[in-house]
This record gives C-alpha cells, sequence and structure tokens, in this order.
C-alpha cells in the first residue's frame, strides 16, 4: 500500500474517532489498529492529519474514546518493550503510537481535569481484561516510562545488536545489560559503537515522546516550592527505571562526543545529511529537564576548594533520590572531565568558528541548552567545577560566553541567553582561580563589534562589559549590578589592564557617578561601590602592572573629586535631578582607536521583527544570588555574617542598606530609558511590562533626600584612590613641566617605575560574593529552560498554541 493510501487511512481513522459519540470498545481490535498497524507516516504526517481543534473535541465530546486511544498507544508500547521489536512491523508499530503520544499528551496536560489520567490505572487493564482487580496495575504514565527507557535499548531497533544470528536466537530484552549497549564512548564507557543512522533516528524519535512527557511541567504557573517536582521526571530518573545509569550515560556522552565539524573534514556536512545532529539536541533537551533539581534545598556533596576530601567519601549525604542528578554529582576522573570540558567547549566555540570559515562546519543551534548543562555541571559537581578552574581550558568557555553576550546585548528575544551567560561568569568569578586564568593573552581573535585592543582575557571581559551596560537594550538592567559584581570579584588578580579597557572602566564610573544618575533610582550608587571597589582592589593588590589604569585615574581625577564634593542639600538633589529631563551629553570616547571594531564582525541586531519570545520569571538580587566570603592570606576563604542590619533612614525601604545589594529600583519611563542608554541615540520605546522589575517601595513614590545621599555617601570608599592622586599627581605635572611633556608614553614609562609602597592605607581584605544557590534561581532556570524547549522545537511544533502556564509567548 503507498503511502497515501496510508496516509488517508491514518486521516479517516482520525475522523471516525471525532464523530463517533459512542464510546469505542477497547476489544475492537480493528478499529483501533488503524491508528498504528499498517500507516506509514512520519512525525510531520501526524502532526497534519490530527488537527488540534480535533484533539481539544475528542476531550470535551468523547473523553473515553481519548482515553482509550492513549491506553491502546501505551500498551502497544508496552507490548513492543516485552517482544524486542523483532520484526519491521512491530516497530512500524512502536514508531507510530510514539509519534501519536507526541502529538496528543500536551492537549491532555493543558486540561487540569486530565492531568491526573496517566497517573491513574485504567480499569480492567489487568492482562485477562477481565473485572478482576489487577493488584500490581502500573499507573499508566509509568507503564509508558519504563516501556521507552526499554524500548532505547532495544537491540537493531535503537541499539546495535551484540549476536551474530538469526532471529530465532535474537536476544531477551529483558536478560541485556543495557551497560554494554550505551550509546557513545565517553564518561564510564571506552566503547564506541558503529554510527547507525535508523537507530539515531529512532532514539531521537522516542526522546522526543520522553520530553513531551516531561513537558507537563510547561502547564503549571511559575511557583518557588520545590514540592513542585515533576512526577514525570522523578520516576523516569528513580530506581525504578533499570536503564538510569546506561541512559544517563548514553545522553551525555552523546552530547558531548558530537563533532559539528563532520568527522574532523571541513565542509564534509556538505555531502552528508547528518542524522547525529537532531538526536544530540534532543539529547541535550531531555538531559537539562531531568538534571532540574533544586540544590539549594538539598544536602548534596559539595567540596570546598581546600579540602581534600572527595565528592565520593563514604561521609557524605547519600545525595539525590535524582538518579541523573547523583551520577552527575559523582563524576570524579579527570578524563571524564576532560571530556566534557572539551566537549562543551568545543560546541560552544562552534558559532564562532563559522565566522572564520563560513559554511566550514555545520552551525548547531543548540548553545542555550548547552550553557544550562554546562551549569548544571558546575552547581551539582563541585571537583568539575575545580577541575575547570584549574585548566585555562576555563577560557574556551569564556570567550564563547561573551562572544553570545555581545552578539545578544540588543536582541530583546535574548534576554534569557543574556542571564545565564552572566550567571555562569558570576559563579566562574567566586573561585580565585579563574581571576588568575583571565590574566592569560587575549590572541584569538573572534569577530566581535567592540574596540581593537592588545591585552588579555581580562581587558576582553572588561570591554564587552561596557559595550552591554551602554549600548545594551533597556531590561538588561537587573544585570548591571551582576556584571559589575563579577569585575569586582577577579578585580584583586588582574595584573595589567590594557589602555582600552582602563578607560571603559572610568567611563562607567563617569556615567554612574553624574547627579541625575544617582538621584534617580534608590539603588543606583550601588554600582559606584562596584566600581570604586574594582580600582581600590587593583591599585591596592595589582598596582605595579597597572600603570594604564592608574595613568587614567590621574586624566580622570575630576570624577572621583566630584564624587568627594558630591552635594547632599535638597536644592542641589533637585537640580541634579532636574538635568535628566535634558537627554545627557553622549560621554565623549576618551580613546579615537576605539572606533575601530574588530575584523568580521557585525552589530548586534535587534530582534526580527515577530520573533516569538517567552517571558522569564524575575531574578534574585545580587544580595540573594551571592554571599560575601573573605578571602585570607593563605588563599582560603571564610564566609562572612551577613552585616546586622542598621535602621535605614528616613524614606528609604530597607532593601537600600548595605552596598552589596541589588538594584532593583523602579525605573520611571524617562531615567528608566536615559539610564541605559548612556550614550545611546537611538532612544526606544520603553517596555510596557515593568512587571518583571522588582519595585523597591511598594509603599509610594520614593524620593532622594538629604539623609539618604549622606547615609551612603559618608561611606564611599575613597581614601585609597584619594591618597594616589595626592601623591602622583604633583609627580606627574612637574614632568611634563620639566620635560615638556605631552606624550603619554613617557608618563606611562614613569608610572611604571614608580611605586606607593607605604604610602598607601593598609589593603583592605579581599572581599569575594559567591553565588549561592538559592530556590530564585532554580525557578529561574525552569522557565528559562522550557523556553528554550518550546521555541526550539518547531518541526514538529509540539507544544505550539497548547495553554502553557509556565511562561507568556510574547513577539517581539
Amino acid at each position: 500500500m503507498g503511502s497515501a493510501d496510508s496516509k488517508l487511512n491514518f486521516r479517516k481513522a482520525v475522523i471516525q474517532l471525532t464523530t463517533k459519540t459512542q464510546p469505542v470498545e477497547a476489544t475492537d481490535d480493528a478499529f483501533w489498529d488503524q491508528f498504528w498497524a499498517d500507516t506509514a507516516t512520519s512525525v510531520q504526517d501526524v502532526f497534519a492529519l490530527v488537527p488540534a481543534a480535533e484533539i481539544r473535541a475528542v476531550r470535551e465530546e468523547s473523553p473515553s474514546n481519548l482515553a482509550t486511544l492513549c491506553y491502546k498507544a501505551v500498551e502497544k508500547l508496552v507490548q513492543g518493550a516485552e517482544s524486542g521489536c523483532h520484526t519491521e512491523k512491530e516497530r512500524q508499530i512502536v514508531l507510530n503510537c510514539c509519534r501519536l503520544l507526541t502529538r496528543i499528551l500536551p492537549y491532555i496536560f493543558e486540561d487540569p481535569d486530565w492531568r491526573g489520567f496517566f497517573w491513574s490505572t485504567v480499569p480492567g487493564a489487568g492482562r485477562g481484561g477481565g473485572d478482576e482487580e489487577d493488584e500490581n496495575a502500573r499507573p499508566l504514565a509509568e507503564s509508558l516510562l519504563l516501556a521507552v527507557a526499554d524500548l532505547l535499548f532495544c537491540p537493531d531497533f535503537t541499539v546495535q545488536s551484540h549476536r551474530r544470528s538469526t532471529v530465532d536466537t535474537a536476544e531477551d530484552i529483558h536478560s541485556i545489560d543495557s551497560c554494554e549497549y550505551i550509546w557513545e564512548a565517553g564518561v564510564g564507557f571506552a566503547h564506541s559503537p558503529q554510527p547507525n543512522y535508523i537507530h539515531d533516528l529512532n532514539r531521537t524519535e522516542l526522546l522526543k515522546l520522553l520530553l513531551t512527557c516531561f513537558s507537563e511541567a510547561m502547564y503549571l504557573p511559575p511557583s518557588s516550592e520545590s514540592s513542585n517536582a515533576n512526577p514525570w521526571v522523578q520516576f523516569f530518573c528513580s530506581a525504578e527505571n533499570r536503564h538510569a545509569l546506561p541512559l544517563f550515560t548514553s545522553l551525555l556522552n552523546v552530547v558531548c562526543a558530537y563533532d559539528p565539524v563532520g568527522y574532523g573534514i571541513p565542509y564534509n556536512h556538505l555531502l552528508f545529511s547528518d542524522y547525529r545532529e537532531p538526536l544530540v539536541e534532543e539529547a541535550a533537551q531531555v538531559l537539562i529537564v531531568t538534571l532540574d533539581y533544586d540544590s539549594s534545598t538539598s544536602s548534596s556533596p559539595t567540596v570546598d576548594g581546600t579540602t581534600t576530601g572527595t565528592a565520593m567519601d563514604d561521609v557524605d549525604p547519600p545525595g539525590p533520590d535524582n538518579l541523573f542528578v547523583n551520577y552527575l554529582s559523582r563524576i570524579h576522573r579527570e578524563e571524564d572531565f576532560q571530556f566534557i570540558l572539551k566537549g562543551v567547549a568545543r560546541l560552544l566555540s562552534n558559532p564562532l568558528v563559522q565566522t572564520y570559515l563560513p559554511n566550514s562546519a555545520k552551525k548547531i543551534q543548540f548553545h542555550q541548552e548547552l550553557l544550562v548543562l554546562f551549569w548544571k555541571l558546575c552547581d551539582f559537581n563541585k571537583k568539575f567545577l575545580f577541575f575547570v578552574l584549574k585548566s585555562s581550558d576555563v577560557l574556551d568557555i569564556l570567550v564563547p560566553i561573551l562572544y553570545f553576550l555581545n552578539d545578544a546585548r540588543a536582541d530583546q528575544s535574548r534576554v534569557g541567553l543574556m542571564h545565564i551567560g552572566v550567571f555562569i561568569l558570576l559563579l566562574l568569578s567566586g573561585e580565585r582561580n579563574f581571576g588568575v586564568r583571565l590574566n592569560k593573552p587575549y590572541s584569538v581573535r573572534v569577530p566581535m563589534d567592540i574596540p581593537v585592543f592588545t591585552g588579555t582575557h581580562a581587558d576582553l571581559l572588561i570591554i564587552v562589559f561596557h559595550k552591554i551596560i551602554t549600548s545594551g537594550h533597556q531590561r538588561l538592567q537587573p544585570l548591571f549590578d551582576c556584571l559589575l559584581t563579577i569585575v569586582v570579584n577577579v578585580s584583586p588578580y588582574l595584573k595589567s589592564l590594557s589602555m582600552v579597557a582602563a578607560n571603559k572602566l572610568l567611563h562607567l564610573l563617569e556615567a554612574f557617578s553624574t547627579t541625575w544618575f544617582l538621584f534617580s533610582a534608590v539603588q543606583n550608587h550601588h554600582l559606584v561601590f562596584f566600581l570604586l571597589e574594582v580600582f581600590n582592589n587593583i591599585i591596592q593588590y595589582q598596582f605595579d602592572g597597572n600603570s594604564n589604569l592608574v595613568y587614567a585615574v590621574i586624566r580622570k581625577r575630576n570624577v572621583f573629586h566630584q564624587l568627594a564634593n558630591l552635594p547632599t542639600d535638597s536644592q542641589s538633589i533637585q537640580k541634579g535631578l532636574q538635568r535628566k529631563k535634558k537627554t545627557p551629553e553622549p560621554i565623549s570616547r576618551t580613546n579615537s582607536q576605539d572606533g575601530v571594531s574588530m575584523e568580521g564582525s557585525r552589530p548586534a541586531a535587534p530582534a526580527e521583527p515577530g520573533t516569538l519570545k517567552t517571558s522569564l520569571v524575575a531574578t534574585p538580587g545580587i544580595d540573594k544570588l551571592t554571599e560575601k566570603s573573605q578571602v585570607s592570606e593563605d588563599g582560603t576563604m571564610r564566609s562572612l555574617e551577613p552585616e546586622p542590619s542598621q535602621l535605614p533612614p528616613e524614606g528609604t525601604p530597607p532593601s537600600a542598606v548595605s552596598d552589596g545589594e541589588p538594584w532593583s529600583g523602579k525605573l520611571d519611563e524617562d531615567t528608566a530609558l536615559k539610564q541605559n542608554r548612556l550614550n545611546d541615540k537611538e532612544a526606544s520605546h520603553p517596555r510596557r511590562d515593568r512587571r518583571r522589575l522588582s519595585s523597591a517601595s511598594s509603599s509610594g513614590q520614593w524620593a532622594p533626600t538629604p539623609d539618604w545621599v549622606m547615609s551612603w555617601k559618608s561611606k564611599l570608599p575613597l581614601q585609597t584612590i584619594m591618597r594616589l592622586l595626592q601623591v602622583l599627581v604633583p609627580q606627574v605635572e612637574k614632568i611634563c613641566i620639566d620635560k615638556g611633556l605631552t606624550d603619554e608614553s613617557e608618563i606611562l614609562k614613569f608610572l611604571q617605575h614608580g611605586t606607593l609602597v607605604g604610602l598607601l592605607p593598609v589593603p583592605h581584605p579581599i572581599l569575594i560574593r559567591k553565588y549561592q544557590a538559592n530556590s530564585g534561581t532554580a525557578m529561574w532556570f525552569r522557565t528559562y529552560m522550557w523556553g528554550v524547549i518550546y521555541l526550539r522545537n518547531v518541526d514538529p511544533p509540539i507544544w505550539y498554541d497548547t495553554d502553557v502556564k509556565l511562561f507568556e509567548i510574547q513577539r517581539v
């Protein structure tokens, strides 16, 4: 029978189902078999031939028929798993049921009355089909998940058979040890099976169904309670699933071993169709969803950087019930870490490689899933985090992240990508090694529209962050605190900043210390505190190599003097606020060379009109995201107790007290725009929905008062810089007069040999703000991850036009 005929028959069956008002008996095999027995339909066909409106109609008007259809489809999968799918016909039935369930499940999840259906046992579903209660009857969901797990290790269907003989002695599906059938070499498995594209296609379809089962999470509104565990994921990742370990290993290895270049030969992908890529994408998505686990509520093992204990010691708590999280947290062999890190770095760098050798490699699209996976690895496995930080391979993760941040800064549809990139850098920056690694010279030239500079990875980081703050879009404001916290965390270790980067830091201080900016929102002054802390750390701990920064501070000394003399009387405050009514002058570019961008770069483009994006829950403020640690002489860290809260001055919301706090001030339309576009000409319309910016004062309109300004002005850490200026400015002026110098290279030479030993105040202890897990970020990751998965699954469009509750879908 031709494929057109079978499509027609399938369509007839769907129409019969939607028009029958009477329940069809479960025993009426002739009727039910039409849906899977002889059709040769692809998953795209199933989506086209089973329209959404008809699924909903059956759900409302003949619910028992929909229930029977689901139950029968699951029964077929269970039978296929039992028999081991030895015949072509059995495999066809399994794939058809798989596609049908992928199509129907979202419509079951969107209806609260149906959501429990898969967790019920089907009456009369005992093997005898009679009325006797089957004691061991499993809920439908469990039967479905176990069948899919079995099918993913089914010889000659999804894995290479180890037998070389006829069908009669085919392997018994119950006796095989699936650990011998892991899909790819890598963590804990050395053998790389022969690639087989049919197996890859079949695995991909089964994983698509698995992801659809897990997607019940999309139909529940966001909630930070950890009780909101996903029952599908919970069961699948429990000891009930005998394939949990080989499946976790297969997914991880398939992702980390993938090489989109086409087995190392450039342009090879143009000759051969790549069946691996869809499998790798699906594997990455299933993996991050199974790892959706709130680590802040668990006592999973963590390893402090200074201890010699390992995550595998017997004294550790047993770790989470979720076996995927548990296995991930227990990986400990160096060669496994190396394999994972190299794989993730290779895939993250793929879009950058694309830009030098256009089309030489297949361009992957799943970098957001990879970033979530990398985050989970670092969050759940502290030994992996330390492994990453002790090798300079961490820079192979850093450079792609900076590339994505720079590239996405003007695109409202990629605000989630901006957040996760910044979160990863915040996590890494809490460790001293990261700051040390940044001193490595930056020589690979990734095409980015940033000024050309000669320097280190630290320069690259600062220049990209400056670009995000001065020319990113409106909704990135909540990230400014995080960006500057990262710079503060690495600053004590930066040996020599380039002139371009030094100028960028001073440009930010100049922008953030204008009176209209400081007085227009309750938290804005925190950004100035962060920047002053950066200058103090570099001057106190790395004075010798940083003549460029010292020179930039001397040239811009008026900015520091203005801060020290900031007016605090009511009249001046009002005057400062009036200035924002006029557009602030774009701050002049200090270096002429700043205008030259790197070769091959294209400016960050805003989102294409009509692009879909998913909404995100608000992220916690920097004080909730981090905890302060002090670095001792020997390099170890101790956590600092939060300071007892002082009473805030009149009219100040309590959140504005210490200087490490989040900027969550509500912005009026006017300032909001201007703050973000410090030197921007094309101010676009501000976002109307400011629900996502948490308001600093819900009680009423906040206004700056003299007491409030005094409360933080008195704490500005200016002593070190003022002392430096006091000592060096007269010396530099004297040289200029004596030698008639206008040449900055001579002044720099003088500063390089200068020393301030004994002249500066006693160095302050280094403070690091380390990321700490909390349920707010766990919830953010859940909405972000499902939003990515929703938008990436367009062929077939599994969740499109269903009533999703976890996020809103918006058009840019």
